[in-house]
């Protein structure tokens, strides 16, 4: 972890991936992230993937480092002392996050009334309140039928990355610190909604998609061709899948030098009246006629000599692995490469463990720290951040409000 925002104070009580995912980049950055969970966990506690021995690995890999809290969220004491962690003194705390409805005990107008300038950002599905996840957003704003082989016709295709989410944890994290930095300058708190819908309504509207559209032409579906410009995959003469992509001049120039197109090139634009090598909208359009041509050429060669000519004149491309193909042999893997460590979980796992990708000139990336057992900071944070006593935190015990970690 960085030190960058060293001093500040983030509760969390969120589930799934968005809020998690802010947390972490936060923490990642220096922050201290307080996580606040059910006694038996919260609604994310056992998702897949997982362990052997059931241990969620998703759960251990959006909260390493944060320190976990379990109370009794069903009892009155329970959310008393989560709402006293949650709106606790100082000028770095006061900071909350979740994605929980916006009502109720962790409502902001409920919380604030206990501290005036908190800050809540609150994740949600719809903008009007209505229950959503990545996957139904996506269905619903049209990606499905963007993605997939062109034989699918009306078919769906779902994807396997929650990518709304992702951005949504990313945007959450930048706009708690647009408003940390408000408060410094006024003192005023606010909360923030973000919601799912919105993040993924803006960012197709930012990618022109929206504008697209509403201009009268839906977005087809290409396939494993990249939209608007040269790109897709090719097989080598030894069975490799690659993908390749000419977007700029330069890199359409590199590819069609490294298989020495350039005749077959030149005679086609005679052909068809165009200049390929200055638009990318143009390469695009005659995808029929130049998909051939390169398969042809990237099937006459093995992967290595095709790699070492693309390597040598910088061509844009990349081999298709299995995440597991992946993780053996992409650098950005290792150990030792500046992202993943080997780290030991709860439950004895070991295994190669991301910390902050960011790299910050002048500052040395620490290691990344494990993920917390269920409770395991429950005494530490009633102890530091509530200042209760030994006594009081055995009767909490005793009472079932808290229980120690297993």
């Amino acid at each position: 972890m960085y030190q960058v925002l060293e001093g500040l104070r983030v509760v969390e009580m969120a589930s799934f991936v968005a809020g998690p995912s802010c947390g972490l980049h936060l923490l990642q950055m220096g922050a201290e992230v307080i996580r606040i969970d059910p006694l038996r966990g919260g609604l994310d506690n056992g998702r897949w993937p997982l362990a052997t021995d059931a241990t969620s690995l998703y759960w251990q890999g959006l909260n390493k480092g944060k320190k976990s809290v379990a109370l009794d969220l069903g009892r009155g004491e329970g959310r008393e002392l989560a709402t006293a962690i949650v709106t606790a003194r100082g000028s770095g705390a006061g900071l909350f996050l979740t994605n929980q409805a916006p009502r109720g005990a962790f409502s902001h107008e409920v919380l604030s009334q206990r501290r005036t300038d908190l800050i809540s950002v609150r994740v949600m599905g719809w903008g009007n309140g209505a229950t959503a996840v990545d996957y139904t957003v996506n269905a619903a704003l049209g990606l499905p039928y963007m993605t997939g082989p062109v034989e699918a016709e009306s078919q769906p295709v779902n994807h396997v990355l929650p990518a709304w989410d992702l951005i949504c944890g990313a945007y959450s994290a930048f706009a708690l610190l647009a408003a940390e930095r408000r408060r410094r300058e006024t003192g005023n708190g606010g909360e923030i909604q973000v919601p799912l819908s919105d993040i993924a309504a803006s960012t197709l509207g930012h990618l022109g998609q929206v504008a697209e559209v509403t201009l009268g032409q839906d977005r087809p579906r290409v396939g494993n061709d990249l939209f608007g410009a040269f790109g897709r995959d090719f097989v080598t003469r030894d069975g490799v899948r690659v993908i390749v992509i000419a977007i700029t001049s330069r890199q359409w120039s590199s590819l069609v030098e490294a298989i020495n197109l350039e005749a077959a090139i030149t005679e086609l634009e005679s052909a068809l009246g165009v200049k390929l090598g200055t638009d990318e909208g143009t390469r695009f359009m005659q995808r029929d006629a130049l998909n051939p041509l390169v398969a042809h050429a990237i099937a006459a060669r093995d992967y290595d000599v095709l790699v070492e000519e693309f390597d040598r004149r910088g061509v844009c491309y990349g081999r298709y692995r299995t995440l597991k193909e992946a993780v053996d042999h992409e650098e950005c893997f290792q150990a030792g490469y500046g992202v993943f460590e080997p780290v030991e979980h709860p439950g004895g796992h070991r295994y190669p463990t991301p910390g902050a990708p960011a790299r910050i000139s002048q500052q040395m990336r620490a290691s990344p720290p494990s993920a917390p057992r269920l409770g395991e900071h429950t005494e530490m944070v009633l102890s530091e951040v509530l200042k209760l006593g030994t006594a009081d935190i055995g009767r909490l015990v005793d009472a079932g409000i808290i229980a120690r970690p297993s």
